[in-house]
């Protein structure tokens, strides 16, 4: 860090009183330099996903490069609308008065990004920050460097420096970053730096975001087609070799589905991959030795019958798709969350009750998946779970819909973004009253407003509020008297 956290904090800050980064045609133009560097610099984001991860060009595009174009060109579209003011309904005692909500933004956001989808955990934050009109440091991830450093090269040279600056580095930048004055903080990673960022954030009473991860659990019930299932499981496990915090982590299923739908998703990844996943240009790699460590050690402490998958490969970080099933609940695999090319399938006697009681037994989920045409089933997971998203027939691709709200639970996070909630994310929405101060409105106020109270007064208090209420068709639940 060439320059003191504290100094680029307070020369953001300094620009943002200014009040530069509030024109609506400020945000226009850093959103369109932002999509601007999306496209010229294509090749070069496509060859830095490919050194971190080995992302291929279909899946960079998609989950990347893509999904971040498409909200900066939504927020574009939007800005005037999600910027303008709106007016909420007026109650009894308001009729006279005007009211309006304003959106502001928050000032100077700290963005901390994630490696293992490094673009999009960066400027989809960011253009959601510049939308709603703040200035930002960004913190992309050390792990993934060469998004990182690419990053660092190209941001300044397509947005206004004096808004937006790139911090590079590891734990001690970051630690240097929280120890100042943000006006918001928006974090995607792991629930124990989560802790961190919090306990940093609560020291000025800063708001956050933090969008987290968990064992997204999925439950498959009889009268589903297993092909389906395996297809839509195995494209959402294998992702980014299961680098994903939405990616389905366990399985739940009845115990005579159990064989069947193992044998599907070994089929799939071989259809998807090949023979030697290795050798296909398709399938990615761990990020760090790190990463590949501690799944290569919960694939030796697992006592869990493999269904498909080799030994993995140091040298190169790869580790393939693999299957397990017969999974007890207390098995290695079911200790934390995957976050790699991992599927273990538990069998469930009790169909979905079990399932359910299992899944609740743990943290709330990033993400829920219920594969089932029975209307009782899905019943009762709308009623008898918690989780940042439900899912019925399909994984991971909630996170493309940018008209749901992304955000965890519990555990799995605080917050949410994409679309137009990125831009709620980064604003306040003031309260806004135009009280009549003419010598009428004043009258009115004088009947009940005003000491010295007596039981007039009460009477009129009681009426007018309890008149609100009814105005909107509720009950008199204000009468005292």
């Amino acid at each position: 860090m060439t320059q003191s956290a504290s100094n680029i904090v307070a020369s953001l800050r300094s620009t943002f009183a200014t009040g530069r980064t509030r024109s609506l045609d400020w945000r226009r133009s850093q959103l369109k330099a932002l999509h601007n560097m999306l496209s010229e610099q294509e090749a070069r984001f496509l060859e830095a996903l490919w050194r971190d991860l080995r992302k291929s060009k279909q899946e960079t595009a998609a989950t990347e490069l893509l999904m971040v174009k498409g909200e900066i060109a939504k927020l574009s579209k939007e800005l005037t609308h999600l910027a303008a003011p709106t007016k909420p309904p007026k109650t009894f005692i308001s009729r006279m008065d005007g009211l309006a909500i304003q959106p502001q933004p928050l000032g100077v956001a700290l963005i901390i990004g994630a490696w293992n989808y490094p673009i999009q955990l960066v400027l989809l934050p960011l253009a959601g920050a510049i939308a709603a009109g703040n200035c930002a440091v960004v913190k992309p991830s050390e792990i993934a460097e060469a998004s990182a450093a690419l990053l660092a090269e190209l941001l300044p040279k397509y947005l206004d420096q004096d808004c937006v600056r790139v911090v590079c580095g590891g734990v001690e930048e970051t630690q240097q970053l929280l120890e100042q004055r943000f006006d918001t903080i928006f974090y995607t990673g792991s629930s124990r730096v989560a802790r961190i960022v919090m306990a940093a954030a609560s020291k000025h009473l800063t708001p956050v975001t933090l969008e987290l991860g968990g064992k997204s659990p999925v439950y498959v019930s009889h009268g589903i087609d297993l092909e389906l299932v395996s297809r839509r499981l195995a494209w959402g496990k294998f992702m980014n070799a299961g680098q994903t915090c939405i990616a389905p982590d366990y399985v739940l299923c009845p115990p005579d589905l159990m064989q069947p739908l193992a044998d599907a998703l070994a089929a799939r990844v071989i259809e998807f991959f090949g023979e030697n996943p290795r050798d296909s240009p398709d399938y990615g790699r761990i990020v760090s030795d790190r990463m590949f460590d501690r799944l290569s050690g919960l694939l030796s402490e697992t006592k869990a019958k493999r269904v498909v998958g080799g030994d993995p490969d140091k040298a190169e970080r790869f580790i393939p798709p693999t299957v397990f099933m017969d999974v007890k609940p207390d098995d290695a695999l079911m200790r934390e969350e995957l976050f790699g090319p991992i599927l273990p399938i538990l069998p469930v006697r009790g169909g979905v009750d079990e399932a359910i009681e299992l899944i609740n037994a743990g943290e709330k989920p990033l993400a829920l998946y219920a594969f089932t045409n029975d209307a009782s089933v899905r019943r009762r997971f709308e009623d008898s779970t918690s989780s940042g998203a439900l899912v019925f027939n399909d994984v991971v691709i909630h996170a493309g819909i940018d008209t749901l709200p992304f955000g965890g639970v519990g555990e799995s996070g605080m917050g949410c973004y994409h679309g137009v909630y990125t831009f709620q994310a980064f604003s306040h929405r003031r309260s806004v009253l135009y009280k009549n101060a003419s010598a009428i409105s004043e009258a009115v106020n004088s009947r009940f407003r005003y000491p010295p109270y007596n039981e007039s007064k009460l009477g009129w208090i009681s009426w007018a509020l309890s008149s609100s209420v009814s105005d909107k068709g509720g009950w008199n639940s204000c009468q005292l008297l």
